[in-house]
């Protein structure tokens, strides 16, 4: 990060502590209170758990950690909802009592029996589900995966009917009449995604597609998505496009449908599925990230695998969402690695962690102040200084701060009326091309000005 630094946070100019002897004539007692309140501000941020970051957890291996010592290491994390893709009762009693919520997942072959009788959708939910809540929070089930873009259409017409008994069945229960049902998405639902405002699902889905939409606008459900930047890059593997994936410093990609310069390719592809679910009539409804990440190794052909830009992107991912306006609930895929998963070797490549507990790399996602024999070691506070150019960690660029009319514009990722979301007050701007306008994290902001305050109090208190 450079030296010199100029940012704006709601209107409050932050600048850096001058080389030379600062004078100060309000009270100490005054900068004794600021400190305390941002060094406060700082610790609940970094040890807190955030609600809209989970994880994917799945069980294709045979190395995995027992339950007991995963769900101790989700603890000491900033983790607070993880995705299962079936029912594993030991992880689910692990996870008892400690606020982190779970999706539940049904599997593409248990649909035709769930959608044909409703009674088995009442035995799945009294067998998979009751028996675990409330001790247990289990905020949705997923109702397979991917089904509506498999070379096998013959689920598509069960789906719905599935997703409505299971539905029926929760509703027995007080204690279960929350839960949401819905079903992942491959982004290979949109026929049109460039750009994000064009965003349209394909036609010939509307048959299966349509009264899904239905049931989950109609339930309040969400969703749910698998938006991959890594394939995106594959597709198209220039430098500039593995800086957009990895939210790293670039010119942007305007969208002039809606005005926006996207920063990065995650919200590019986010509201690309927010447009097509406007064009499809339902502007409101929400959006959940069910799997996105980047592998850590590949094959010779798998162009962009590798640990540094599995780092870069998760990372980044992890600090794009704190700092937002209006984070998506986003899973990433995936806690730990899968070895036995079939197919190229990144797809046993994704995990977060190792399976001995301690982090494939640092993601930003561990709670600062833990001892080794609480967690895996804890994480540096702010990024590393890139390796090389183009594959580092995002930076700050000088950038001015102008107001946007909420009723006209939205920004990337953030809302805003003509998305169809709550409004945004302001939004970076920069010269074209300049690279400037990334968006800081909140907590970047807090840890410099904390920083500040600390080496006033030292050198003259």
């Amino acid at each position: 990060m450079a030296d010199v630094m100029n940012t704006m946070m709601d209107g409050v100019q932050v600048s850096p502590l001058p080389s030379k002897a600062i004078s100060f004539t309000m009270d100490q007692g005054f900068y004794r209170f600021l400190l305390t309140t941002f060094v406060l501000i700082h610790a609940f941020s970094s040890t807190s758990s955030q609600p809209y970051i989970g994880v994917n957890y799945g069980v294709v291996a045979d190395n995995l950690p027992p339950p007991a010592q995963t769900a101790r290491l989700l603890v000491n994390t900033t983790i607070s909802k993880v995705r299962l893709y079936g029912v594993d009762p030991a992880f689910i009693q692990a996870l008892a009592g400690t606020n982190i919520s779970l999706v539940l997942g049904v599997a593409n072959g248990e649909i035709p029996a769930l959608a044909a009788d409703p009674s088995t959708a009442a035995a799945w939910v009294s067998s998979k589900i009751f028996p675990f809540i409330p001790a247990s929070s289990i905020s949705a089930i997923s109702v397979g995966n991917e089904i509506l873009t498999e070379s096998d259409q013959s689920l598509s017409s069960q789906l719905l009917p599935a997703m409505q008994n299971l539905r029926l069945a929760l509703s027995s229960s007080a204690a279960a009449a929350g839960i949401k049902v819905s079903t992942v998405n491959s982004m290979a639902v949109l026929a049109q995604s460039d750009p994000p405002s064009a965003g349209a699902f394909h036609p010939e889905l509307a048959t299966a597609l349509q009264p899904i939409l239905q049931f989950l606008h109609d339930g309040g459900h969400p969703f749910m998505i698998n938006p991959y930047p890594y394939f995106a890059y594959q597709s198209d593997p220039r430098p500039e496009t593995l800086a957009f994936c990895l939210f790293q410093p670039g010119p942007g990609r305007p969208d002039p449908g809606s005005g926006i310069a996207y920063a990065n390719m995650f919200d590019a592809q986010v509201d690309a599925v927010r447009a097509a679910l406007r064009t499809a009539g339902f502007p409101d409804m929400e959006v959940v990230v069910a799997e996105t990440g980047w592998p850590d190794r590949g094959d010779p052909a798998e162009v962009g695998a590798g640990l540094e830009n599995a780092e870069t992107y998760n990372r980044n991912l992890v600090a794009h969402l704190r700092g937002a306006a209006q984070p998506v609930e986003t899973y990433i895929f995936a806690l730990f690695d899968e070895d036995l998963k079939p197919g190229p070797t990144s797809e046993r490549s994704f995990g977060l962690f190792k399976t001995d507990l301690t982090p494939a790399y640092e993601a930003g996602l561990l709670k600062t102040g833990k001892t080794e024999a609480e967690s895996p070691s804890p994480l540096a506070a702010g990024p590393p200084a890139p390796s090389e150019p183009g594959k580092g960690l995002i930076t700050a660029a000088p950038q001015a701060t102008e107001a946007v009319a909420p009723a006209v514009e939205c920004a990337a990722g953030r809302g805003g009326a003509a998305c169809g979301r709550p409004a945004v007050q302001y939004r970076a701007s920069a010269p074209e091309g300049s690279g400037a306008g990334i968006e800081l994290p909140t907590t970047f902001v807090i840890d410099r000005v904390a920083a500040v305050f600390f080496l006033y109090w030292v050198a003259f208190l």
